[in-house]
């Protein structure tokens, strides 16, 4: 498979893997050429929709909350209470969801899924993966790009979960979240590759969304926008021939999978209570 050649200033998976730039540099630019161990450890492969082939998130999307409004006041509030779980176990399940590194972000839906997600026990499903990522992250760089609005520990000042990317988050806009888009998009494309187990992976997804409040990187409607975009690109890839082959060969491989009986490749238990479960 050809990789992906990202534009220059896409940085992704600079030490717990967020994205961090997206700007008009020429798209011929190599991922590399930015990040080289952050494209080594991504290992970022070409997705499914042509280059400006994802729905328009400025076509989609209202402007962000304006400073004062109501919908900030909820921001506020959301972000408070996020905030008041750090150091705890959800902010150290926070952490690991802000790494979109593979093979650690392959292994977010396994316990959900109850089976592993890895490139040599499932590999469809985790270059069905890899594939998705830059359709669905990428979605949301116009309405970032635009609005650029800053993210929460910009301004209420307290830490976040990522304090290695600091200055790359402090450039990106936080509106709507990437992250979202991607865990969201995720959760929606396996909830298809293994219907049985829906409810589990589109709660896992909500969860990955809601990591990002709890890093303190993202507003609440950073992560509601998020998943619009996330949904919105969602039914985009049906439209390509490609993607739904790949989710059919991904379901039989599940199926294969559990059929073994191979125990998920994380530690559920440890996940559950995470979670709260």
């Amino acid at each position: 498979m050809r990789k992906w050649m990202a534009p220059a200033g896409l940085a992704v998976a600079v030490c717990a893997g967020s994205w961090t730039t997206l700007t008009a540099q020429p798209a011929s630019a190599p991922a590399a050429e930015a990040q080289p161990a952050a494209a080594a450890r991504l290992s970022v492969v070409s997705g499914y929709l042509p280059r400006g082939g994802a729905p328009s998130s400025l076509a989609l999307l209202p402007p962000p909350p304006a400073p004062g409004s109501a919908a900030q006041a909820r921001d506020d509030e959301a972000a408070k209470a996020a905030v008041a779980l750090r150091g705890g176990p959800r902010w150290d399940l926070a952490t690991q969801d802000a790494d979109l590194t593979f093979p650690n972000a392959a292994g977010t839906f396994s316990c959900a899924m109850g089976v592993p997600i890895t490139e040599t026990e499932t590999p469809k499903v985790y270059q069905l993966l890899r594939r998705t990522l830059g359709d669905f992250g990428l979605s949301t760089y116009p309405t970032k790009t635009k609005y650029q609005r800053a993210r929460p520990f910009t301004v209420n000042g307290a830490p976040m979960c990522t304090p290695a990317i600091d200055a790359g988050l402090r450039k990106d806009g936080s509106y709507p979240s990437g992250h979202v888009a991607i865990g969201w998009g995720w959760a929606l494309v396996l909830a298809e590759v293994d219907p049985a187990r829906a409810e589990a992976i589109l709660a896992r997804g909500r969860a990955f969304g809601e990591s990002r409040m709890v890093c303190n990187v993202h507003w609440a409607s950073d992560v509601d926008e998020g998943r619009t975009m996330a949904a919105a690109t969602a039914a985009r890839l049906h439209g390509e021939a490609a993607f739904r082959a790949d989710v059919e060969a991904a379901r039989a491989e599940v199926a294969a999978v559990r059929a073994r009986g191979l125990a998920p490749s994380r530690d559920c238990a440890k996940e559950a209570a995470q979670l709260g479960r």
